[in-house]
């Protein structure tokens, strides 16, 4: 029984001890694996301590008594840097200061699957994440001509018409690769649903156009926008 009592897992370690191993493997006296070994921790229970260190100093190497606690609008920004903003979850769990990886995966998850996020801070219910709804098959086409119209921007078009990332997302890939056909509803609703009429036609190239001026008139502020700085600099 000894021999196998002497084999188990640490579950706890002090900030001390912690900051001890994050020393040992920054000067190189030690790695990452070695560490684990020795302390008969994942590997990358010690990664996580390098990363917390790096972003909090000694503080946030200390147990936690309590859970992490992050505001909707942390939340929404971390996610959208990654889905949008092309940087590395790696990278945003540092900038925002989120306690583990993992937390940060559950979150795009959510996000992904059009499930709400809540602010585990104390006082408040509010919910960034939009859920997926019923749409038509006109509603559709219209969505994904302005996704595409913003130079896929999805996190307007969520904003705009209220619908999930997922389902902007495989909207566009279907009509991408089948055209409308792809947008219709294959779940038995009647044919001359997902049937449009002259009219409808017109209307949604309208939007579409209009949605392709608002595109180009936003860049080109931008153009001048730099511009301006850039003039001003070589004065």
């Amino acid at each position: 029984m000894m021999g196998v009592f002497s084999m188990s897992k640490r579950t706890k370690f002090s900030a001390e001890e912690k900051m001890n191993s994050v020393n040992q493997i920054l000067q190189g006296k030690t790695s990452r694996k070695a560490e684990a070994k020795r302390l008969r921790v994942s590997e990358y229970s010690v990664k996580s301590w390098i990363r917390n260190f790096e972003a909090g100093g000694l503080e946030r190497l200390e147990e936690l008594k309590t859970w992490t606690k992050y505001t909707n609008e942390t939340k929404l920004r971390a996610v959208e840097a990654v889905l949008y903003g092309g940087k590395s979850r790696l990278a945003v769990t540092k900038e925002y200061g989120i306690s583990d990886l993992s937390v940060l995966r559950n979150w795009i998850s959510k996000y992904t699957n059009g499930e709400e996020i809540k602010s585990t801070s104390k006082g408040s219910s509010a919910s960034y994440m939009t859920k997926g709804r019923k749409t038509t098959f006109k509603e559709r086409i219209e969505i994904v001509q302005y996704t595409i119209a913003h130079e896929l921007d999805y996190s307007k078009a969520i904003t705009k018409y209220q619908v999930s990332y997922q389902q902007v997302y495989s909207w566009v890939r279907k009509y991408q690769s089948l055209g409308e056909e792809g947008l219709k509803d294959g779940r038995g609703r009647k044919k001359e649903l997902d049937e449009l009429t002259e009219m409808d036609r017109l209307k949604l190239e309208n939007k579409r156009l209009q949605a392709e001026k608002e595109q180009l008139e936003m860049e080109v502020a931008v153009q001048k926008k730099l511009r301006e700085i850039r003039e001003r600099f070589t004065r």
